[in-house]
C-alpha cells in the first residue's frame, strides 16, 4: 500500500502562486507516476499535473499550462517520494480540492481517473478575486 499525504492547500488572492507537496511512502521496489487531480465545486476531478517516476517527463492539463510546473524530489529516505505542484497566475477557477494521485501501471501519458492506483485525501486551495 501506498500512503499519500498533501499539504501546502490555503486561501490567495488572485494572480498569486501557491506551492503543493504531496509525500508518498510504501510499497518498497515499486515505481510509480505522480501526479495531481483537482475537483472544483459542483465538478467532477480533472487531471492537473503528472509527472514519470524518474522525472523526466511531465505531462498538463490544458487549463493549467504555462501556469504551474510540476516536480518531484527522489532523493528523500528510502522508499519516500515528493512531488511538488508550482501554481503560479492563480485565478479564481482554480479553486478546488487538490489531490496528490500515484499510478504503477498504466502508460506513461494516460492520466485518467481509471489510470490512479492510490490517493491521497485531498488539499483545499482557495482563490479569491
Amino acid at each position: 500500500q501506498v500512503q499519500l499525504v498533501e499539504s501546502g492547500g490555503e486561501l490567495v488572492q488572485a494572480g498569486g502562486s501557491l506551492r503543493l507537496s504531496c509525500g508518498a511512502s510504501g510499497r518498497p521496489g515499486t515505481t510509480y507516476a505522480m501526479g495531481w487531480f483537482r475537483q472544483g465545486p459542483g465538478k467532477g476531478r480533472e487531471f492537473v499535473a503528472g509527472i514519470s517516476w524518474s522525472g523526466d517527463r511531465t505531462y498538463y492539463g490544458e487549463p493549467v499550462k504555462g501556469r504551474f510546473t510540476i516536480s518531484r524530489d527522489n532523493a528523500n529516505a528510502k522508499n519516500k517520494n515528493t512531488v511538488y505542484l508550482q501554481m503560479n497566475s492563480l485565478e479564481p477557477e482554480d479553486t478546488a480540492v487538490y489531490y496528490c494521485a500515484a499510478k504503477a501501471f498504466s502508460p506513461p501519458g494516460e492520466w485518467m481517473l481509471r489510470s490512479i492506483d492510490y490517493w491521497g485525501q485531498g488539499t483545499q486551495v482557495t482563490v479569491s478575486s
